[in-house]
């Protein structure tokens, strides 16, 4: 069942459609029985949707099916009847960034429903990891996130399955696309204005780009890293904040004047008992690995023992990697339930 029907939830759906072959090698079957919509209404059937046509549906603005009641939280517990190997919730819906809700609930509905979630949405992590980690081992379920950092880019599953019985110190990292593009930009000679607004003409930054500029966007993706590798217990609101706007070209001019590159880098790190996390604007020197990227670039490094320093690269972003994210997290549920099986 998939909440939320917005640009990431339909190129899944394409994507399922584009993977047939290489999941059907693997065993994998899905079939979508339920979309849930904020503003376009809500449609069930058991025996499987035409998902393709929800799709055109959607983009021609026409409900697809209910609008009123039964509530979303209703519409999730359907999922708790279909007699099927595996029931798995897709939550894509927006970050609310003052709670994390309803994405939370929607999550906890899964829970109560049997069904394994998966999501693109930070909130969840950001705001309620350990809880929800918690609910969901309880549940005998699985709590999936990849894509909620760094678009498809593996970072949580790197850590999970590759680097058994290591210690994580803390990590470092350009994590927002939208203002290093604009930073790259005024480096070239483009002013704020301009590097800004060619980021909404491509649909990266939102026509209201303040989570990004004012670090919201960062600071939750702080959140959800330091929650899940240093077991925080933090959220967005914990976290300190610099701003990119206008009055940030002179800085990252005086910085490339002086060989250095000026950069919004979230960082998280264990500081005694506590936790030191924030996001904010540092001059890097030329060799560093987060210096080196440009545009649409975005890359994280963790700390680790014994493992040492681990840098991981984003060098495209986009829709079909948040969704390949969600695809990926669906196989690795199917390999969980077969393997307890």
């Amino acid at each position: 069942m998939l909440v939320g029907f917005g640009n990431v939830a339909r190129r899944f759906v394409t994507l399922l459609d584009e993977s047939q072959d290489a999941l059907r090698r693997l065993g994998i079957e899905p079939r979508i029985v339920g979309i849930a919509t904020k503003r376009h209404g809500r449609v069930f059937d058991a025996a499987g949707l035409d998902a393709g046509r929800a799709t055109r549906t959607f983009a021609e603005g026409d409900a697809l099916g209910l609008t009123s009641e039964p509530s979303t939280l209703e519409w999730i517990a359907q999922l708790g009847v279909q007699r099927v190997e595996t029931r798995v919730l897709v939550e894509t819906t927006t970050l609310d960034i003052r709670s994390g809700e309803p994405a939370i609930s929607h999550v906890r509905a899964g829970f109560a429903a049997g069904a394994h979630v998966v999501t693109a949405n930070k909130g969840p992590a950001a705001f309620a990891y350990r809880d929800l980690a918690r609910e969901a081992d309880a549940a005998g379920v699985s709590f999936l996130f990849e894509g909620a950092v760094m678009d498809g880019i593996p970072i949580f599953s790197v850590v999970r399955e590759t680097l058994p019985a290591s210690r994580i110190f803390g990590f470092r990292g350009v994590v927002n696309t939208t203002t290093n593009h604009i930073l790259t930009a005024i480096e070239r000679g483009e002013s704020f204005e301009h590097a800004l607004s060619a980021m909404q003409e491509a649909g990266v930054a939102e026509a209201n780009p303040s989570h990004d500029l004012e670090g919201w966007d960062a600071a939750a993706k702080t959140a959800a890293l330091a929650n899940v590798f240093l077991d925080a217990g933090i959220t967005p609101h914990d976290i300190a904040r610099d701003i990119v706007g206008p009055e940030t070209a002179p800085r990252v001019r005086a910085a490339l004047a002086g060989g250095r590159r000026l950069k919004l880098v979230a960082r998280a790190a264990l500081h005694g008992s506590g936790i030191d996390a924030a996001v904010e604007l540092r001059d890097l020197e030329p060799t560093d690995p987060l210096a080196i990227l440009d545009g649409d670039s975005n890359a994280l490094e963790i700390d680790t023992w014994p493992a040492g320093r681990i840098v991981i690269t984003q060098r495209d972003n986009g829709l079909e990697k948040t969704a390949y994210a969600l695809l990926s997290d669906l196989v690795t549920v199917v390999k969980r339930v077969r393997a307890r099986a």
